[in-house]
């Protein structure tokens, strides 16, 4: 026996339905993917608070003095996403001209989608490879001294609660201190990597 008339007709009809439908979605899921949740990098600022603590390594008699500073360091981080970002311990390192001078623990957090957060850490700067360079004291006469700070944040993005992704953010900031006026100015570059 045939499948009658009308039903044929009713399975055409509701599979042009559902594939008009299916498009619609796709399409709309498309438009929304690339406007409105389109990943957006993370804004990043750096502001050094002051130095900590100092400490002073005497060695032998033929060994040279270590010096140690702590600069304490607020990072605040923007989120201008629609999915939060949790992200694990990580260690920055503060460059000058070349030679790696301080390291940033950075410790867990969880920034939150469209939300911004406020991080203390502190940089061990080592003083005694920042005074040898042989351009350090230049910098200094001229009024400012500049420094890079480069890391790599690794972490998992969540969308709704639903959609997980592991997500790296590299970011690298220049921060310059003015001698004279004992300001501080930072401009940081950050890319956001699904």
């Amino acid at each position: 026996m045939g499948i009658p008339r009308i039903s044929r007709r009713g399975l055409k009809i509701c599979c042009g339905v559902t594939a008009i439908f299916l498009v619609i979605i796709a399409i709309v899921v498309t438009t929304l993917a690339f406007t409105l949740f389109k990943p957006k990098h993370p804004e990043i600022t750096v502001y050094p608070q002051g130095l900590e603590n100092i400490a002073f390594g005497l060695g032998g008699f033929f060994n040279a003095t270590s010096v140690n500073a702590t600069v304490g360091l607020i990072l605040s981080i923007n989120n201008r996403n629609y999915g939060s970002f949790k992200f694990k311990n990580t260690t920055a390192f503060v460059d000058y001209r070349g030679d790696v001078v301080a390291e940033v623990t950075i410790e867990q957090s969880l920034v939150p989608a469209h939300g911004k957060v406020n991080i203390s850490a502190s940089a061990d700067i080592m003083v005694d490879r920042l005074i040898t360079n042989t351009t350090f004291l230049a910098d200094v006469l001229a009024g400012s001294v500049n420094f890079t700070m480069d890391t790599t944040v690794h972490g998992k993005v969540t969308v709704f609660k639903v959609l997980k992704f592991h997500a790296s953010v590299p970011n690298r900031c220049d921060i310059s201190i003015f001698i004279l006026s004992q300001s501080f100015e930072s401009t940081c570059r950050t890319k956001l990597k699904l």
